[in-house]
C-alpha cells in the first residue's frame, strides 16, 4: 500500500523548486538593467539584444542538463537528483550576484555572466522531471492532478517573488543605486534562501513508485529507452512549446515590453505582473484539482483556444492607451489563463511516460521544447518587433504556441481514472 505523501516532502519540492526558477526568472526581468552593465553596445537596442541573447544562451544546456539529470534520476532517484540541482542553482546564482560589471572589469564581466547562464541552464534541465515525477508519483489516487500543479506553483511562486523584488528595486531606490548596487538585491536574496531549499531536499523520501519500479526489475530503473514511446514525446513537445511561450513573454518579457514599446515605467510594469501573478498562482492548483475530476484534455484545450482567442485583443487594446489600469487587466486575464494551462499540464505530461523512463523522457521532450521556442522567445519577439515594425509580435508569438498546444491536447492520452500509472 503506497504510503500518504507528507506535508513536508510535498513542501520541499515546491520550495526547492521555486528557488531553483526564482534566479532563472529574476535574470528575465531585470534584462533592461542588465543589459547596460554587462553589454554595452552601440546603442541600446544592440545591448538588450545581447543581454537576452545570454538568457537564451543557459536553454542551450538545458537539453544536455535534462538527459544526464534524468537519467541520474531515473538510475539512483529523484531526491539524489534534486539535492544536486539544487546546488549547482546556488553556485550560479553566486557568480551572477558578485560579478561587477563591465565598466570594472571590462569582457570578463559578461563571460563570468554566461558561464553562470550555462551553469544555470544545466541545473534547471533536470528540475522539471524530476520534481514533477517526484509530485506525481507521491500523490494519492484520484489527486495527482493537484499535487502535480504544485510544479507550476513553485515556477509560478519564483516569477512572483521575482516581480515583488522587481518591484521593491525600482520603486525604492533611485536609477543610480540600481545600476550602483540596487540590481544585486534579488540575486542576493535568492542566494541567501538558497541552502534553505538544499536543507529542506537533504529530508525528501523516495517515492514508492520509483523503490517500486526498482524492485520490479532485475536491470536499473532508466535503462528502458524513452524513444519507445514516440507520441508521448510528441504529445509533451507540443504541450511545453504552448506553456514555455506563455511562460516567457507573459510572465517573463512583459516588464520589458512595458517600458520599450508602451514608455511605462518598470516600477509600474512590475506592479502589474505582480496583481496578474497572484492570480497564475491561485489558478494553477484550482485547475490542476479540476483536472482530477473531469479530465487533463478538457482543460488543456480550453485553456489553448482561450489563449488563442485573447491575446491580440488584450495587446491591442493596452497597446492603443498605454495605463497602469490597462496593463494590470491584460496582466490578470493572461496570467489567469496561463494558469489554467499550467494547472493540469505538468501531470498530464508526467502521465504519458511509465516511471521506469518518466523523468529521462520529460527531460528530453521539456528541454528541447523550452530551448528551441522559450529561451530565445525574448530575443524572437524583440527582433520580430524592429524587423516587422509590429509591436504585436509577442501576441503573435504566443498565438503560434496556443495552436501547437491545441493540436497536442487533442492527441493526449487522458489517464486521470487511472489508479496506478504503467511502469514500463
Amino acid at each position: 500500500m503506497p504510503r500518504k505523501p507528507l506535508a513536508k516532502q510535498i513542501a520541499a519540492a515546491v520550495i526547492g523548486n521555486a528557488l531553483e526558477w526564482y534566479d532563472f526568472v529574476v535574470y528575465g526581468f531585470l534584462t533592461v538593467i542588465i543589459s547596460r552593465l554587462f553589454f554595452p553596445g552601440e546603442s541600446d537596442f544592440v545591448s538588450l539584444l545581447l543581454t537576452m541573447a545570454t538568457f537564451g544562451v543557459g536553454f542551450f544546456m538545458r537539453p544536455v542538463g535534462g538527459v544526464v539529470l534524468g537519467i541520474y534520476a531515473d538510475r539512483k532517484g529523484r531526491k539524489a537528483a534534486l539535492q544536486l540541482i539544487i546546488g549547482l542553482m546556488t553556485l550560479s546564482m553566486a557568480m551572477i550576484a558578485f560579478t561587477p560589471s563591465h565598466a570594472a572589469i571590462g569582457i570578463a564581466a559578461p563571460v563570468i555572466v554566461v558561464l553562470a547562464r550555462l551553469l544555470q541552464g544545466f541545473a534547471t534541465g533536470g528540475e522539471f522531471a524530476s520534481a514533477t515525477s517526484f509530485l506525481v508519483e507521491a500523490a494519492p489516487a484520484g489527486r495527482r492532478g493537484f499535487y502535480g500543479s504544485l510544479q507550476m506553483v513553485g515556477q509560478s511562486l519564483a516569477a512572483l517573488c521575482g516581480a515583488i523584488a522587481g518591484t521593491l528595486v525600482t520603486r525604492g531606490l533611485s536609477a543610480q543605486q540600481i545600476d550602483s548596487w540596487g540590481w544585486r538585491l534579488p540575486f542576493i536574496f535568492g542566494l541567501i534562501i538558497g541552502p534553505v531549499g538544499v536543507y529542506i531536499r537533504k529530508h525528501l523520501m523516495e517515492t514508492e513508485a520509483f523503490l517500486e519500479s526498482r524492485q520490479a526489475h532485475s536491470r536499473p530503473a532508466g535503462s528502458a529507452s524513452p524513444a519507445r514511446h514516440a507520441r508521448s514525446l510528441a504529445v509533451t513537445f507540443g504541450l511545453v512549446i504552448c506553456g514555455t511561450i506563455s511562460y516567457y513573454i507573459v510572465l517573463v518579457y512583459t516588464p520589458t515590453f512595458a517600458k520599450t514599446q508602451l514608455g511605462m515605467a518598470l516600477g509600474d510594469a512590475f506592479t502589474a505582473q505582480v496583481a496578474g501573478l497572484v492570480c497564475l498562482t491561485l489558478a494553477i492548483p484550482l485547475f490542476g484539482a479540476v483536472s482530477d475530476r473531469i479530465g487533463r484534455k478538457p482543460v488543456l484545450i480550453a485553456a489553448t483556444v482561450a489563449s488563442f482567442a485573447l491575446l491580440y485583443p488584450l495587446f491591442a487594446w493596452v497597446y492603443a492607451v498605454p495605463s497602469l489600469a490597462r496593463l494590470t487587466v491584460m496582466q490578470v486575464t493572461l496570467c489567469t489563463v496561463v494558469g489554467v494551462l499550467f494547472g493540469p499540464i505538468s501531470t498530464a505530461l508526467a502521465e504519458q511516460f511509465p516511471t521506469g523512463v518518466r523523468s529521462t523522457g520529460l527531460a528530453v521532450a521539456y528541454n528541447f521544447a523550452v530551448m528551441l521556442f522559450g529561451g530565445f522567445a525574448q530575443f524572437i519577439v524583440t527582433w520580430l518587433i524592429r524587423v516587422t515594425g509590429s509591436p504585436f509580435a509577442p501576441a503573435y508569438y504566443v498565438m503560434f504556441g496556443a495552436l501547437i498546444g491545441f493540436v497536442a491536447a487533442v492527441f493526449l492520452v487522458e489517464r486521470h481514472r487511472e489508479e496506478h500509472l504503467p511502469v514500463t
